[in-house]
């Protein structure tokens, strides 16, 4: 699978690996979500063995459209860590995974302490600064500055086709964490407009597939 251009700085670091699979070609999408969920799995487990993981190592989230976050660990099984929409880790041979069809998937990285954090933040994520309390508990967790962390955003729905700029609110709320300007990203790519590369839940109306956000350390 062709490494998306948004993810090569975060790539280009040491023992990092991240992917971001968007839409998968001859698969119909069309139905209920547990239905379609598992006919991407195929398309979705490749990506993860991509990456050096089997599907045994990932973690997903449950995504409730909130802002808790769980931090996972090799000890834990894997699994989907209910009434979150984070993970964060510090284990090497982990595999954190969020689904999204619209919303933001937000990578951080601290390769300083070695710590990974893989956020959902659509437009109730954001109002709750999902981002914000990732990096406060990263301090809090690991001794994490965010002077050192790398943090990527995801294509997602944007304006004009969606009234809530919450990207930019992504990005201050990191900013104002402390993560320099020059180390945070956006992909600046409206999920949207792309419907040939990406599913969108606004744009498809509920029925369509979801991107698999994936990040891990080895």
């Amino acid at each position: 699978m062709q490494m998306p251009r948004f993810l090569f700085s975060l790539n280009e670091q040491k023992g990092l690996r991240s992917s971001f699979v968007g839409r998968v070609s001859g698969v119909e999408v069309g139905l209920d979500k547990d239905e379609v969920l598992a006919r991407l799995h195929p398309a979705h487990e490749k990506a993860v063995q991509d990456l050096g993981f089997s599907w045994s190592q990932l973690h997903l989230a449950e995504q409730i459209h909130g802002s808790n976050i769980a931090v996972v660990g090799k000890h834990d099984p894997a699994q989907t860590w209910k009434d979150v929409d984070g993970l964060i880790t510090s284990d090497i041979g982990v595999m954190l995974g969020i689904y999204v069809a619209d919303c933001g998937a937000v990578y951080i990285y601290d390769p300083v302490c070695r710590v990974i954090a893989l956020l959902h933040s659509g437009k109730k994520g954001t109002e709750g600064n999902i981002t914000g309390k990732a990096i406060k508990m990263m301090q809090d967790n690991y001794g994490s500055s965010p002077a050192d962390m790398v943090v990527e955003l995801s294509p997602c729905v944007r304006p004009p086709i969606y009234e809530v700029d919450f990207a930019s609110e992504i990005r201050q709320q990191a900013l104002a964490a402390g993560v320099p300007e020059k180390q945070y990203s956006d992909a600046g790519i409206c999920t949207a407009s792309n419907t040939e590369t990406y599913y969108s839940y606004r744009m498809e109306k509920g029925k369509t597939g979801r991107m698999l956000a994936l990040l891990g350390m080895v």
